[in-house]
């Protein structure tokens, strides 16, 4: 476990704009390493990293305008943002996980079940409010500090200052249509292949992940999760293509009439589920499809006994894709899947697998799953925007009094 996780920091609650102005002011003076937590669900610990941790969970009002414009707090959990929404007849692409913060999702990307229609949570946002490293409060969007405003979309959070305040433009709430199967697989080799080949291709209405999760004495085991923004038989009409390219039939379980927010609730861990600081994770996004000897050997070593383990496979193409790469600071625009490697923090499949699967790689990694063990994580994160980030992390941040491992 990293050393950042086992910290214990001095907390100190942001619940005004005022405040986090004093706790930024108190850092500066006293010298103190400050980083801000809006959800503390990061893999790497981030969130407690610092000497002094700026809790935000009281910044968390949500209001919707007539418009369709939400107004969020940094503070807010995606549990909250889903029910404003929902009683007011909006939706926002984003994840599942309730307690997950919205500031950090939408600072680092923000993949979910409704993104390949609506682009990535940050690709929503109109504007915010953000504390510089010198004090001052900034209103950044499109017009107002436009550079700040385009790092701000997919670089990650607590790189620039410390965000209080989100905008959004909101998308009608749909009725969408749960997609789901979980069985024993004979041939997840045809499996993954036929997935990894048809789902970051299929209409923008449909995304299904797939994860292959091996536990000890127990055969592999396949989980799809996704959604249709279809009715339930044009859905199935689609999900029938990966059975027919798998060459055997795959149980789905469809669920239609469904709000967007009945859905998260749907797809959230149950209560017994590892907390993620005992989990590690390592990920890649992947161009193309893994070829056939690096497949093979991936799930070999997912065979090899031990467990529990997991290979996540996140669709991405659709609205994710149509942006160019350097429209917004998230530079990953040309990839077909992201692939994850979960298990217990000890277990060292994770280096295994990942370096297995890494012969096919793109080399980029998804800001919002740092990984420490990279040899070069800023160029993984941002790719061919790590150079712009750094001149707009120098011109509002040049002390770099907001820093952490593998940061701009």
């Amino acid at each position: 476990m990293p050393k950042t996780i086992e910290r214990k920091p001095r907390v100190v609650r942001g619940t005004t704009v005022a405040e986090v102005v004093a706790a930024v002011g108190q850092a500066r003076a006293t010298g103190e390493h400050l980083v801000p937590r809006g959800g503390g669900h990061c893999f790497a610990g981030r969130s407690s990293a610092g000497e002094v941790v700026l809790d935000l969970t009281g910044l968390d009002a949500v209001s919707v305008a007539a418009d369709g414009t939400a107004t969020v707090g940094a503070g807010a959990r995606l549990a909250q943002v889903y029910d404003q929404l929902h009683a007011n007849g909006r939706a926002l692409p984003a994840g599942c996980g309730p307690t997950v913060g919205i500031a950090g999702l939408t600072l680092g990307g923000g993949i979910g079940l409704i993104g390949r229609k609506y682009g990535l949570t940050c690709d929503r946002l109109l504007g915010a409010q953000l504390v510089l490293a010198d004090g001052s409060v900034v209103e950044t969007d499109e017009n107002r500090e436009p550079e700040l405003f385009w790092a701000l979309r997919g670089a990650g959070g607590g790189q620039f200052g410390v965000v209080t305040e989100l905008r959004f433009a909101t998308v009608p709430a749909p009725v969408v249509t749960r997609v789901a199967a979980d069985w024993v697989v004979r041939a997840p080799e045809e499996l993954v292949a036929a997935w990894q080949a048809w789902a970051p291709g299929t209409p923008d209405d449909l995304t299904v992940n797939l994860a292959l999760i091996s536990q000890p004495g127990q055969a592999i085991r396949a989980v799809l999760a996704g959604a249709g923004l279809l009715a339930e038989d044009p859905t199935r009409e689609l999900l029938q293509e990966l059975s027919d390219l798998s060459g055997t039939p795959v149980p789905f379980q469809l669920r239609g009439g469904l709000s967007l927010r009945d859905l998260k609730r749907s797809f959230a861990d149950p209560p017994d589920a590892p907390h993620h600081t005992t989990l590690r994770i390592r990920s890649e996004f992947f161009g193309h499809a893994l070829t056939d000897g690096v497949l093979d050997a991936l799930l070999t070593r997912l065979r090899a006994g031990g467990g529990p383990r997991h290979l996540s496979f996140t669709a991405m193409g659709g609205a994710y894709n149509r942006i160019a790469p350097d429209a917004t600071a998230f530079a990953h625009r040309n990839e077909r899947f992201l692939l994850e490697h979960v298990a217990r923090r000890a277990d060292p499949w994770i280096d295994a697998s990942w370096t297995t699967a890494h012969a096919d790689g793109s080399g980029h990694v998804y800001p919002n799953f740092p990984d420490p063990a990279l040899a070069d994580g800023p160029t993984a994160y941002h790719a061919e925007n790590l150079a712009r980030l750094r001149t707009v992390k120098n011109t509002y941040d040049p002390g770099h009094f907001f820093h952490f491992p593998q940061g701009l």
